[in-house]
């Protein structure tokens, strides 16, 4: 088969071309060397066809890397174990707040602070140093759906209200420095660029 022109189907419904190289880094980012790699795409070449899903597609990667390594395959299998998080989106608050503590911070979830208009309850709260973030986990049971840049607009205009806050005269003790934005998929091309524009971090799969 000429693979060149197989279509797949992606977890948003959508048709696309199939991609060696995704499915390449893929196992790279598990861990995988490229003897492996190559091992696992020839056997998975041999049961491809059109329309396959990209489910299916690391279904069969999945058990071909479980086959040589039960430690890669365990990496491999990270992105379906968050999602296995939900249905809500509290656990994946305090799997990000369990990161952060491991990297040297100090973590609240789920404070209650007041910004110069309204009240915001903040996902996670990190501190370590002269850093302050305030964090929005934003959490999705299944896949094929990424935050767009109204996420990052929300988000910014609470770390704005949050901030304000603090030039008046009844400061509460959180001086944050940095918003964030977390998600367990991906964020959209204007997300990220707002993103990078309003110097917030946003942090996806």
């Amino acid at each position: 088969m000429d693979f060149t022109n197989l279509h797949i189907i992606k977890a948003s419904g959508d048709r696309a071309l199939f991609s060696t190289e995704r499915v390449k880094n893929s196992l790279r980012r598990a861990g995988a060397n490229d003897k492996v790699i190559n091992e696992i795409l020839l056997k998975l070449e041999e049961e491809l066809y059109e329309g396959i899903t990209t489910k299916e597609i690391y279904n069969r990667a999945f058990k071909l890397l479980k086959s040589e390594s039960s430690v890669l395959a365990s990496k491999y299998k990270l992105k379906k174990a968050i999602y296995e998080l939900g249905p809500t989106g509290f656990p994946f608050e305090r799997f990000i707040a369990a990161i952060l503590k491991y990297s040297g911070y100090e973590v609240e979830v789920g404070k209650v602070l007041p910004g110069l208009c309204v009240k915001h309850e903040i996902d996670v709260i990190a501190q370590k140093g002269e850093e302050t973030l305030y964090m929005e986990c934003k959490f999705h049971g299944e896949q094929g759906r990424n935050c767009d840049v109204k996420i990052p607009m929300y988000v910014d205009s609470r770390f704005r209200d949050l901030r304000n806050y603090n030039q008046t005269q009844e400061k509460h003790k959180y001086q944050f420095t940095q918003g964030w934005v977390v998600t367990n998929t991906r964020f959209t091309a204007d997300a990220l660029a707002y993103g990078k524009c309003c110097n917030m971090n946003l942090l996806s799969w």
